[in-house]
């Protein structure tokens, strides 16, 4: 069983390098196709960081803030290779919270939130890590803003080709979330869960440089899905 499983792996991968060429042409369609006046600006938020690490593996102990800045520089590679103009929100091991003191957690997506309001972004990419009660619950999923149209597309063109990783045998819908940064976020937004943590396959994935690149690559090209579709 581990052998077929590193066998599938090593061929997404494979497949993967095979089409990046075609989705750096796709990228620079898709930003000259969603706004034909300027380059397009993507807003990336790795989840987390500082003293709030999110969840934990369950096996490792790793910290999702971690992972999550992981998988967000390597989104940010695809981007500004296709072109984009990229923000981080953050690009290190920090808060955005000042202080440590009671509140820091709403400080911290305050100020996130100011950062993706002011920074001229066109849409927004949270990066985020999963846990559940059973380590059975597995998968990436994304999620939107009940009412944003654009954000709604962004987020289920990401989890189609999530879906199409074949990594997992869950398929998942995106869904529409309450969450602060959604719902505050005056750009087409999306956060994407990229697994869970209280899952001992899902953590095995995560801590690995070749998958974390799979589910970014996916991230990308579901993005550029949604860009050329906007209008």
């Amino acid at each position: 069983m581990q052998k077929i499983f590193s066998f599938k792996i090593k061929l997404i991968a494979v497949i993967s390098c095979v089409i990046l060429c075609a989705l750096a042409i796709t990228g620079v369609f898709a930003v000259k196709t969603f706004n034909e006046s300027k380059v397009l600006t993507v807003v990336i938020d790795a989840g987390h960081g500082g003293i709030d690490g999110g969840a934990s593996g369950v096996n490792t102990g790793v910290r999702e803030s971690d992972i999550n800045l992981l998988i967000a520089k390597e989104l940010k590679k695809h981007y500004e290779n296709a072109g984009f103009n990229v923000v981080m929100v953050r690009e290190s091991d920090v808060g955005l919270y000042g202080d440590e003191s009671k509140g820091f957690k709403l400080r911290d997506l305050e100020k996130r939130v100011e950062i993706i309001n002011g920074c001229g972004g066109d849409f927004l990419v949270s990066v985020h890590l999963n846990v559940y009660s059973s380590p059975s619950r597995r998968g990436a999923q994304a999620f939107y803003k009940k009412g944003d149209k654009h954000g709604e597309i962004l987020a289920k063109k990401i989890q189609g080709r999530i879906n199409g990783l074949g990594v997992v045998p869950r398929l998942y819908d995106a869904l529409h979330g309450d969450y602060y940064l959604l719902n505050n976020s005056k750009i087409p937004s999306v956060i994407v869960e990229c697994g869970f943590l209280s899952s001992p396959e899902d953590e095995k994935l995560l801590i690995s440089s070749s998958y974390r690149e799979q589910i970014a690559s996916a991230i990308y090209s579901g993005s550029l899905d949604a860009l050329v579709s906007f209008n």
